[in-house]
């Protein structure tokens, strides 16, 4: 058939070439198509979860907040403010909340709680759940206390038991099973003791220097603008140091929190997609060198190289869209699993439905994708000869530089930087990201280069038989050496530095609960129970480790600039935490063990009578502080100036109290505070003990178990660690289905040469032998490529985010290089299965 020249006659000329070329190799071309599906399922299922996230938390924004507006403060509301905050809205609650320490007299539990003292009829939005439901009315009728479920369950306490609060003990009438707002890792990391509003004063806990948080939630009319009524009340609760949070203001916070994790794994899903599309690469390459001869032909009957390439082009599009329509199905699937990945994460309950505009961003950048990296291989047709009918010369006509190619390089390199660019709007993420992918890319790619090299100049001629062959198999051509490298390190990469970075996290707790580290940190002591309490530890023979006083401010200005001045200034880059948050500071007039000296001296008092403060390094970077600078202070109702002094290293990792501001001695002794010691128990037992004596002796002091909240924050690091290797795992699958299809792909070419090396003479048994040596030896180099990647970026990681020595863990690393390897010996082997079955001469007619 000869190719027509009318525009559309040659396009379906070309569709027709297209159908019939196709139909030997379908099957070896759906190969190719299954190289993305994964990668798009989880791209599509990715953003399809974020797509429904961000509705539900719009739909259910009222019940993250169970109220219209919720106003916060560190202190009672100024007198001044407390009138008009008492006429707002319809209906109004209060809650006064603080930690303690409760005590379940049945069973003796002693454990550190949040306890929310609550007037009202909080929530006003969502479902506030509590079993059994009839606790509600009774709780709101002031007959008991409602306790979060996971406190009850640690400590087999039953409904009807009792909770001793302070000085007050009240029977428990339900078990709150899920609170408005609060996820249910929150309730984990900071269980909660409801009381009823009015016996707050018979706690005993409110005293001079305590933490308390105080906020009341309004509800208003349906309809009222509640950011105008905050609107005209911001300069006097800026004034009242009183925080607003409006449903819009939860919204946009909640929505951002949730979109950075959304943006991190949809990056992590574009990761398998990419090895999926080195796959389409490599299978195509293989496809088409196959192919050459059939393109030959086709020259000779007039076809243009430009036709050819569209004919195979046509090919791998129409099934690189079959792969996303597949992919993009899947993935709409993936989504209904993901809310139960990150079920106790998530503080909405999610609608899940099908998100179209992350199916139709699959597709397309699925189909894309797929045709790039298509291109690459498909360009060199466009240069066979229609002599290659009469030779076989392959490098004659289709090797050498090609401008166009280069060109396709650029596009796909424009892709990712505007893939990345459009998830998530981050310049120095679209950096990192690409220039991460690149280096890793650019490091397998050389390595698998570099190996080729080195076995061509180095071959060694005097090694047995088998290991000659299977050497060879590494650079002869139809290789699938550089395939393969980069596809299953990157994919050893990726799953080994998860495991690094969960290691770190784990480790870097670790090294807190050691022998010699404290592990009971009690505060909230007033100064005239400081005496008893270290009688308590001395009486029990524990060692006082430190001691020392804390007292709570709020910064008001920065070199006399106030607080409300630098929030309303859109250029200023101070981080919002800074201006707003609780300050609590010491003072003494020397460096703890955790603290190294920058710059400046330690804390002192100036000839001026002005302290001259130290702060933490990191801070003073952060704020944009520098020596001789002025921060005002609000210590307690009462303003304070001091001078940046000094800077200083905190060593963050090391369990004692450590501040971001410490003031000199002579200056904040008569303000409000209380103290705090530290010390350390040696058994769960006695630690148990010395927390029921306290609670008996001094019900205002609090204590933080140490170990508890290591062990909470090692069940979080973990729960954190499986949803991000639930993503890692659409990667190591696509890694898999990569390299099976190159083996299998490859089928061909490496029956064409076991059956040439069976004629020979070749057994069996040494075709079996070749074959576990080329494949063991490239998954071996793989998984070591990818593990030496990972050790770096863990390294990198290590020194600079968490700053934290590095260990490598072998043992781990080395089992899943062993693992990585024998998977890529095994698919080789199975590759191969059909030759050593058969006899030599039905297999080529089989194939032939």
């Amino acid at each position: 058939m000869q190719p027509s020249s009318s525009p559309s006659a040659s396009f379906g000329w070309l569709l027709k070439m297209a159908w019939r070329d196709s139909r030997r190799s379908r099957s070896r071309l759906l190969l190719f198509m299954s190289s993305i599906v994964l990668g798009i399922a989880a791209l599509v299922g990715i953003n399809s979860f974020g797509h429904n996230l961000a509705r539900s938390i719009s739909e259910q924004s009222r019940e993250l907040l169970g109220a219209d507006l919720v106003l916060h403060s560190t202190q009672p509301f100024d007198s001044t403010i407390a009138p008009d905050i008492a006429r707002l809205g319809q209906r109004r609650t209060t809650d006064v909340a603080f930690a303690s320490l409760v005590l379940f007299p049945r069973t003796q539990g002693v454990r550190l709680a949040q306890v929310r003292n609550l007037s009202g009829d909080f929530p006003y939005y969502g479902a506030w759940e509590i079993a059994p439901a009839s606790a509600r009315a009774a709780f709101r009728a002031g007959r008991g206390a409602l306790v979060d479920d996971v406190l009850l369950a640690q400590f087999k306490v039953k409904v009807g038991d009792s909770v001793k609060v302070g000085e007050v003990t009240l029977p428990v009438l339900g078990r709150v099973l899920k609170t408005p707002g609060q996820s249910g890792m929150g309730s984990a990391v900071a269980p909660t003791v409801f009381l009823p509003g009015q016996y707050l004063a018979r706690t005993g806990l409110v005293q001079r220097g305590s933490r308390i948080s105080y906020r009341t939630y309004v509800q208003f009319a349906e309809g009222t603008d509640v950011a105008a009524v905050v609107k005209g009340l911001q300069k006097r609760l800026d004034k009242a140091s009183i925080e607003s949070d409006t449903v819009a203001s939860r919204q946009q916070r909640t929505g951002r929190a949730f979109s950075d994790l959304t943006e991190f794994l949809s990056l992590v899903a574009f990761v398998a997609l990419l090895l999926g599309c080195v796959g389409v690469a490599s299978a195509v390459n293989l496809y088409v060198r196959e192919k050459l001869a059939a393109v030959a032909v086709l020259r000779c009957l007039g076809a243009s190289g430009r036709q050819a390439v569209l004919i195979y082009l046509l090919q791998t599009s129409g099934l690189g869209l079959l792969g996303a329509i597949i992919g993009a199905a899947l993935g709409a699937g993936v989504q209904f699993l993901l809310p139960q990945v990150l079920g106790s994460f998530l503080p909405v309950e999610i609608s899940v439905g099908l998100a179209w505009p992350a199916i139709g961003l699959g597709l397309v950048v699925g189909l894309l994708m797929a045709v790039l990296f298509a291109l690459l291989p498909l360009l060199s047709i466009r240069r066979v000869s229609p002599l290659r009918v009469l030779r076989a010369a392959y490098d004659e006509d289709t090797a050498g530089a090609d401008p166009i190619r280069w060109a396709v390089y650029a596009a796909i390199g424009l892709f990712i930087v505007g893939f990345t660019w459009f998830q998530t709007h981050k310049w120095l993420v679209v950096g990192v990201f690409s220039g991460s992918l690149l280096v890793s890319f650019g490091l397998l790619t050389g390595l698998g280069l570099l190996l080729m090299k080195l076995l061509r100049r180095y071959f060694p001629v005097s090694w047995s038989y088998v290991w000659r062959q299977g050497l060879a198999n590494l650079f002869r051509p139809n290789n699938q050496t550089l395939t393969l490298i980069t596809s299953v390190g990157l994919g050893t990469f990726l799953l080994a530095t998860l495991y690094l970075v969960q290691a770190l996290l784990l480790g870097r707790m670790e090294l807190k609960t050691g022998d010699q580290q404290p592990n009971l940190v009690l505060f909230d002591i007033q100064r005239e129970q400081l005496a008893g309490v270290e009688n308590v530890l001395k009486q029990r023979q524990l060692p006082i480790i430190q001691r020392l006083p804390v007292v709570t401010m709020r910064l008001l200005a920065i070199n006399q600039r106030t607080v409300a001045a630098i929030k309303r200034d859109t250029t200023d880059d101070i981080p919002p935490w800074a201006l707003t948050s609780e300050y609590r500071v010491t003072y003494r007039d020397s460096l703890s063990t955790s603290e190294t000296l920058l710059s400046g001296r330690p804390p002192y008092l100036g000839k001026d009578g002005l302290p001259h403060i130290s702060v933490d390094a990191g801070y003073a970077k952060n704020v944009h502080l520098k020596l001789g600078d002025t921060l005002t202070f609000n210590v307690q109702g009462s303003p304070m100036q001091a001078v940046i002094g000094g800077t200083r290293e905190v060593d963050w990792t090391k369990m004692q109290s450590n501040f971001l501001v410490v003031f000199p001695k002579g200056v904040l002794e008569q303000a409000p505070q209380f103290e705090v010691v530290i010390t350390r128990v040696p058994s769960t037992a006695q630690l148990a003990e010395v927390q029921r004596t306290l609670v008996a002796q001094f019900p205002n002091v609090s204590a933080i178990d140490i170990g508890l909240i290591l062990n909470t924050l090692n069940d979080i690091i973990t729960k954190v660690s499986f949803v991000i290797r639930f993503m890692a795992a659409f990667s190591i699958i696509t890694g898999l289905l990569v390299l099976a299809s190159s083996v299998i792909i490859s089928r061909y070419q490496r029956i064409q040469e076991s059956v040439l090396l069976r004629t020979l003479g070749a057994s069996r048994r040494q075709i079996l032998l070749i074959t576990l040596v080329e494949y063991a030896l490239l998954g071996a180099l793989a998984a070591g490529a990818g593990i030496g990647l990972a050790a770096g970026a863990g390294w990198a990681l290590a020194a600079f985010v968490f700053e934290v020595s590095f260990a490598v863990a072998l043992p781990s690393l080395l089992g899943l290089a062993a693992v990585v390897t024998a998977i890529t010996a095994l698919l080789g082997l199975l590759n191969s299965r059909e030759v050593l079955r058969r006899p030599p001469l039905e297999v080529l007619r089989g194939e032939g």
